[in-house]
């Protein structure tokens, strides 16, 4: 793995196309693998790396490309994808339907905990204001601490201050909220989604206005 290339496709990433989905949603899936808020809701087997990636690929298929954008180097190793507010809410009863499996999948009928983890979501996220949302950032464990993650989120935040947007995202990984707030982003909100799921916080971001 070259990680000087690595980082300079970061700073400059490319869309992700349709063909490139599974790519995205494996290096998401590896991102993920330690994270709190997934390994609360994800099954707890052996299956459970399977359903990670597949839960990605689904979500990414069907409600991310569609709706959002996918953006990563063009080697791959990490992915943003962002999706506009105007654009979030209700999904079409048949990509609710046609989700359902993936869900039951992921976290196994034990663990169905993820229509209590959307409700709390929803019920956190600031939406009287048009924004880009942060759905995912996320970097493969081998191309971990070189900045890729910095620079991904980097390339879009100045994109959306030439723009005059704000954004939103979520985290449930504590060493996660240095990283944002260096890139304007101030804490908006902090939850549980049930009482033995781990914290969440939702951060805020203002555009930068031009010196």
């Amino acid at each position: 793995m070259d990680i000087e290339a690595l980082r300079r496709e970061a700073q400059a990433p490319v869309t992700a196309t349709r063909a490139q989905i599974h790519g995205a949603a494996r290096d998401l899936a590896a991102a993920f693998v330690d994270d709190p808020l997934f390994n609360w809701f994800m099954r707890d087997d052996a299956r459970r790396d399977a359903a990670r990636e597949r839960f990605f690929k689904v979500l990414l298929k069907e409600v991310a490309f569609p709706d959002g954008r996918i953006q990563r180097p063009a080697s791959g190793g990490a992915a943003a994808v962002w999706i506009a507010s105007e654009n979030l809410g209700a999904q079409p009863i048949h990509r609710e339907l046609r989700g359902l499996p993936m869900l039951l999948n992921a976290t196994g009928l034990s663990r169905f905990w993820l229509l209590a983890l959307r409700k709390a979501m929803d019920g956190h996220h600031p939406m009287a204001r048009p924004h880009d949302y942060l759905w995912f950032l996320g970097v493969r464990p081998d191309a971990q601490g070189h900045g890729l993650g910095s620079r991904l989120l980097g390339a879009q935040t100045a994109q959306m201050d030439a723009r005059g947007r704000a954004s939103f995202l979520e985290t449930a990984t504590p060493r996660n909220l240095p990283l944002y707030q260096r890139h304007g982003y101030e804490i908006v909100a902090e939850y549980r989604p049930a009482p033995d799921a781990p914290v969440c916080w939702g951060m805020w971001r203002e555009p930068a206005r031009a010196a």
